[in-house]
């Protein structure tokens, strides 16, 4: 008698969105760790910035010289059409769990709210650089802008040194994304513990895996994760 083939993992999605300082970074590690722990490849990346172009682009568009609210939101569009072709859509179809910090939700959160070029038209705009691609699931840290700033180090680039009203813009963005589609978002206050926080993610996330939450992380601290890139 022939036994059937075990079944090919699914492919996972997974975005963190939020204003500067809320712990995106520190959060997609730490799915990142706890998802390898479970056996499962995992490509951790970010926007802009996940590959060989993206790091080109994030340097042209945060660091760079000034650039007009609508080239903006086409360096970041341009970005993400890379990423997802690249990097993002290869990963999912051999059955990795893709963690990036920042995605479409950003550029439309930023530039259609923050920079007044209309929500919905930069949400088209990214939709259709993506071909539609959008995360399983969404995690919101939600932040206070002023206390965001007090986390940051090193000089801010051309987004953190935007003012009160444009980061209060955004974040009202955020939220607004979120209440209007709860399946795909999760929304957590960044000012609670790092660990609470991750447990949250890990609950959130293991639903869509069908994994317990609470599967030991299985790498001892101080070991390399094995994510890329």
């Amino acid at each position: 008698m022939t036994t059937p083939a075990a079944a090919e993992p699914r492919g996972l999605f997974v975005s963190f969105e939020g204003g500067d300082g809320a712990g995106k970074s520190t959060q997609s590690r730490l799915l990142a760790q706890w998802l390898t722990g479970l056996g499962r490849e995992v490509v951790l990346t970010r926007e802009p910035g996940g590959t060989e172009l993206g790091r080109t682009l994030r340097d042209a568009v945060l660091h760079g010289g000034h650039v007009d609210a609508r080239t903006e939101a086409l360096l970041y569009a341009t970005d993400r059409a890379h990423h997802v072709a690249s990097l993002v859509r290869p990963a999912l179809a051999r059955g990795a769990v893709v963690v990036t910090d920042r995605y479409l939700d950003s550029s439309v959160a930023y530039q259609g709210s923050g920079r007044d070029l209309g929500a919905d038209e930069v949400e088209r705009l990214n939709l259709w650089a993506t071909d539609g691609l959008l995360p399983a699931v969404t995690v919101l840290l939600d932040l206070d802008p002023a206390l965001g700033r007090t986390r940051l180090t090193g000089a801010p680039d051309r987004l953190e040194r935007e003012g009160d009203d444009f980061h209060t813009r955004t974040r009202r963005a955020f939220l607004g994304r979120a209440a209007a589609d709860p399946a795909r978002w999760l929304v957590l206050d960044a000012t609670r513990p790092a660990e609470e926080l991750a447990a949250a993610v890990r609950a959130r996330v293991a639903v869509s895996l069908g994994v317990s939450p609470d599967v030991s992380l299985g790498v001892p601290p101080g070991m390399s994760t094995g994510v890329t890139p």
